[in-house]
This record gives structure tokens, C-alpha cells and sequence, in this order.
């Protein structure tokens, strides 16, 4: 008997147990049903189709630190197999105590600035491959796609078809479209039909716009990561996309950047300046309540506030898996939090995404 299904049910084959469809997980024993919210895959196929244009390359500038490239080429090197395929995940979701992952595409398949009728098809290539996996082990996957959003009818379009036929829970993001800001790209009809869809948005940056102030120890991640994820949730609520919206469902990677953590920078001036309120009738906090948060934090004390803070029930456990970046040790993590009642260890570990992405157990 399977411990938990997607719903609506995808009708394949089941696969014997060793290779793991049905492996002993978290749930057999342990506490709590587990979904992994942040974690990623590579197609290569659609790769490759990118390197055959001439002229395209990466969605944003290589590092040109000596070091840190190097750095990045071996482990693309070391991660390709994990990244791009299903036996070494499943090996680890089972030692990392993961029931389910919420797959979603490596950010590297975004290419905003590409030509949008290529990146349609790479997108469609991308999701075609994870609705496949996700087939192939319905009990343990579950999958998110990619939009060309430089061409926001196509990226409608293929939403509905990521929802509507590849039963898709969820869609990745970057933090920005191409150097745009999310609500100065002329995406708004995408965000409504992610609302009007019920479905999950996944903001996860590549790189950052400020790439010339950070060459040196790997800062382009380290800084620039939660700089482009607070970026992106302070123009969704001070441009009111939130206020428009508010059925939005929104999780914002690596514990959402910046923000959640100093967001009285954000109430302070509101209650203050005019040009603070032109979109928003209610206090900027208000409105980052809406959104979800992952555990990619890494340390007890920050896990805790985003808990204490915004509610167990707006924090979702993720790895960002395969990269050196991950989350080690995520069920254990979440178990390290001090004060943590069972119920709401129970609600970051998987009921939350559970309930997301519409997972019955």
C-alpha cells in the first residue's frame, strides 16, 4: 500500500521496490511526512538545444573570479548525474530522511533574454521531462515547471498546459525577467492566471543584477541571491500585486532572502512617507504574511525567527539539492529548532507543501 499519492492520481505501473518507488522513508518509523520544496533538475536535451543557437549563452555573466570558476566547473562536473537524473536522488532523499521532492528546473533553463519562440520550446522540453519523472515515481516526486516569461501569452499558455496536461503542482521563477523587475515586465497576466490556476509560484534567483560589485567570494550567491529575492518581494507588495492578488501563492527561496528578516524596514516608512502607500492600503508586513518561506537558512536561531515570526504554517522544508549550497541534514534541522511543537515540526517537514501542491496522503 502506497503511504501517499498525488492528487489527482497519475495511473502508471508501479515499480518493484529496489528501485526505489517504494523505498523505507521518513514516514515508516519517524514523526512526519516529508516533501522537499527546493530542489532542482537539469535537462540536458534542452541545454543542448540552447548551445545550438548561435550567439546564446547563460542566463546571466559568468563568474570571473579564477577561483570560484573553477570552483563551479568541477561541480557541475561532480553533480551532472544527481542534477540531471533519478537513481543518486532517490539514494539521497531516502538517507536525508525525504519522502517527496517538489522538482523543479535547474535556474539555469530561465533564459529570459533569449529569443522567446526558443525558450518556449526549451520550456516545453524542460517540463515534457519532469512530467516524466514524476510519472515514473508518482510516490515520490512531484513537479513544477518553466515559463518564457519574455513572452508573457506564452508563458500563460504554457502554464495552463503545465497544469491542465502534465498535472504540474507549481511553476519556477527567477526574481527578475531578463534585468525587469517582476512587476515592471509586463507579467500580470501571468501572475492572475497563477491565482486564477490555484497553483504554486516558486521564486529562485540566477545570479544578480549587481554581478560587477560582486566578482570575489562567491558574493554573487552569497549577497546576491537574497538581495534579488528582496528585490522581487518589495516590488509584488509595494507595486500591490498582493493587495490585486490575494490568492497569489508565493514561496521565496532560501528563507526569502533579506526581507523576512528585517521587515520593519519595510512598516517603518510606510506609516511615514506617501510614496511608501501608493499601491498599498495595509502595512508591507501584512502582505509578506501571504508569502512562504523555505528552511535553506541554514543555522537554528534563523529557522526559529522565520517560524516565531511568520508562522509555522508559512515555512516549508527545502535542500536546494544537488548543489554545495544545500541545506545539510534538512528533517534534522528542522528537529533542531528549539521549542518546536510536533504539530508545527509536522507542518514545515511536509504538511504545508502537502497542502501547496495538493498532495494526498
Amino acid at each position: 500500500m502506497p503511504f501517499h499519492r498525488c492528487a489527482p492520481a497519475t495511473s502508471v505501473n508501479r515499480a518493484p521496490a529496489t528501485d526505489h518507488s517504494h523505498t523505507v522513508t521518513a514516514t515508516d518509523g519517524r514523526k512526519h511526512f516529508t516533501v522537499d520544496i527546493h530542489c532542482h533538475m537539469l535537462v540536458p536535451a534542452a541545454v543542448e538545444m540552447v548551445k545550438s543557437v548561435p550567439g546564446a549563452q547563460g542566463s546571466t555573466p559568468p563568474d570571473d573570479n579564477p577561483l570560484t570558476l573553477a570552483i563551479n566547473r568541477k561541480q557541475d562536473t561532480d553533480v551532472r548525474a544527481a542534477l540531471s537524473g533519478t537513481a543518486e536522488r532517490l539514494a539521497s532523499m531516502d538517507a536525508d530522511g525525504i519522502d517527496m521532492q517538489a522538482i523543479s528546473p535547474s535556474p539555469g533553463h530561465y533564459n529570459y533574454h533569449l529569443p522567446a519562440e526558443l525558450v518556449r520550446d526549451t520550456s516545453r522540453m524542460v517540463n515534457d521531462h519532469i512530467a516524466e519523472v514524476v510519472a515514473g515515481n508518482p510516490e515520490r516526486f512531484v513537479g513544477m515547471g518553466t515559463l518564457p516569461l519574455q513572452d508573457c501569452d506564452m508563458a500563460v499558455a504554457e502554464l495552463e498546459r503545465c497544469v491542465r496536461e502534465l498535472d504540474l503542482r507549481g511553476v519556477e521563477i527567477s526574481t527578475n525577467v531578463a534585468g525587469k523587475d517582476l512587476t515592471r515586465a509586463g507579467i500580470e497576466k501571468f501572475f492572475a492566471k497563477a491565482e486564477e490556476l490555484d497553483v504554486l509560484i516558486f521564486i529562485h534567483p540566477r545570479g544578480t543584477t549587481l554581478t560587477e560589485r560582486m566578482p570575489e567570494h562567491y558574493f554573487r550567491n552569497t549577497i546576491g541571491h537574497p538581495v534579488e529575492s528582496a528585490l522581487a518581494v518589495g516590488h509584488l507588495i509595494f507595486d500591490g500585486y498582493l493587495e490585486k492578488m490575494p490568492g497569489l501563492k508565493i514561496c521565496v527561496a532560501h528563507g526569502g532572502g533579506y526581507i523576512p528578516a528585517y521587515s520593519g524596514r519595510f512598516d517603518h516608512p510606510w506609516e511615514r512617507r506617501d510614496d511608501c502607500r501608493v499601491n498599498i492600503p495595509k502595512p508591507p508586513s501584512e502582505y509578506l504574511k501571504k508569502m512562504y518561506f523555505d528552511t535553506v537558512v541554514f543555522t537554528e536561531h534563523q529557522l526559529r525567527y522565520l517560524i516565531e515570526t511568520w508562522g509555522a504554517d508559512r515555512i516549508m522544508l527545502g535542500t536546494d539539492y544537488p548543489f554545495d549550497m544545500a541545506q545539510p541534514d534538512p528533517v534534522g534541522h528542522i528537529n533542531s529548532v528549539k521549542g518546536i511543537s510536533a504539530g508545527d515540526a509536522a507542518l514545515v517537514a511536509g504538511g504545508n507543501a502537502a497542502r501547496l501542491l495538493k498532495i494526498e496522503r
